[in-house]
């Protein structure tokens, strides 16, 4: 049986900044499609001759915000993929989508193409909210690409970014309950954070604005998890909600350990050779270098390319994997470790077998995490 493998593609390019985003996304007046997707290609054919045979369960088109790329660049990259290592009906191909009226018209073209599940970034639907996270689309705009995309699409994701300046339980309950009409069967719902260098973080810094402290980011936490619940949704990942068998499958791939392809500039990748070796890239970020070097040399532009050693891929693994409410196996752990966190509340055992992260250890995984890795 082929070992399964995911493919990430990177499309750079935004219409605008967002002050809150740190990904690799830049503005560009003018970019050269045909170009792109033949850079694309030639990372592909690399990866194929050093890999081999695989089983390709998704693909992502992430950025920047991949619904600006041609839907003709899309379907050449698909058809190469295709071409290489076989494209089954049951593979999970998902582009990101910012809702603006523009984009959401060419939700049928992408399909034509071969995306088969779209990511549209509602963010908010609070339109001062909206302006100051930089969005260029209004809360109607916003719903009205959600409802092309669930016409178009069996699956979408709704998504949304809330513990924004002076939201409150109250504020935010409200808001959640009216994306429930819209949402379908799955939503990512992360709360605001301030990350180095992006404008945000100058911002912050100055004292221009606040966000909600730990008390209520935690109170925002817990009633969006209970808003959820309630509405059917499963909390499969800290931040990632579905109904039934609705999960992202590509996500799962990055939470569970498997193996995963990064094509395009600063993309990440995490695969095993046929040697046995698990390497990790990344390729550079500048899209004018990155684009440069793969059309001149016809391989990747990688910044980093090495082996993990054993420790380095457990930690990596114990960092995704306890997101999932599907939990770790125990025996990973030290037992005495293991134990004084089931005590304290924050992790559950089942099946004796499996930990799993409870709510208030979700609240603070990063120190629980870090407890059992140290």
């Amino acid at each position: 049986m082929l070992e399964p493998l995911a493919l990430y593609i990177h499309w750079p390019y935004c219409l605008s900044k967002c002050p809150y985003c740190d990904f690799n996304s830049h503005v560009a007046k003018t970019v050269d499609h045909p170009q792109w997707a033949q850079a694309y290609i030639h990372e592909i054919n690399y990866y194929k001759n050093l890999l081999g045979a695989r089983n390709i369960t998704s693909i992502f088109f992430g950025g920047g915000t991949p619904s600006l790329m041609a839907p003709e660049t899309t379907q050449s990259v698909l058809a190469h993929i295709d071409k290489a290592w076989g494209l089954s009906d049951a593979c999970e191909i998902t582009l990101e989508a910012n809702p603006t009226s523009v984009e959401a018209s060419k939700f049928q073209d992408f399909k034509r193409a071969g995306i088969n599940r779209v990511s549209v970034g509602v963010q908010s639907l609070n339109a001062q909210d909206l302006k100051f996270l930089g969005r260029e689309h209004s809360p109607e705009e916003a719903l009205k690409a959600v409802e092309v995309a669930a016409q178009t699409f069996d699956r979408f994701s709704f998504d949304m970014i809330y513990a924004r300046p002076k939201q409150t339980v109250d504020s935010w309950s409200q808001e959640l309950c009216q994306a429930l009409s819209y949402m379908g069967n799955h939503a990512s719902l992360y709360q605001l954070t301030i990350e180095p260098n992006t404008p945000f973080f100058t911002r912050y810094n100055r004292g221009e604005f606040h966000i909600p402290d730990d008390k209520i980011s935690a109170d925002l936490y817990e009633v969006t998890e209970d808003i959820m619940r309630d509405a059917g949704f499963n909390s499969y990942e800290l931040s990632n909600y579905a109904r039934g068998e609705e999960a992202s499958r590509h996500n799962m791939t990055y939470w569970r350990y498997g193996d995963y392809l990064g094509i395009g500039p600063g993309a990440h990748g995490r695969y095993y050779t046929n040697a046995g070796q698990k390497f990790a890239t990344r390729a550079h970020r500048a899209p004018d270098i990155w684009l440069k070097q793969v059309l001149d040399t016809q391989k990747p532009a990688l910044q980093d390319c090495f082996s993990l050693t054993e420790e380095e891929q457990f930690q990596e693994k114990v960092l995704m994997g306890l997101r999932l409410s599907e939990g770790m196996p125990s025996s990973l752990f030290e037992a005495k470790k293991v134990d004084a966190l089931l005590n304290n509340g924050d992790l559950e055992m089942r099946d004796n077998a499996t930990l799993c992260a409870t709510r208030q250890g979700r609240l603070r995984l990063n120190s629980v995490i870090g407890y059992l890795l140290t």
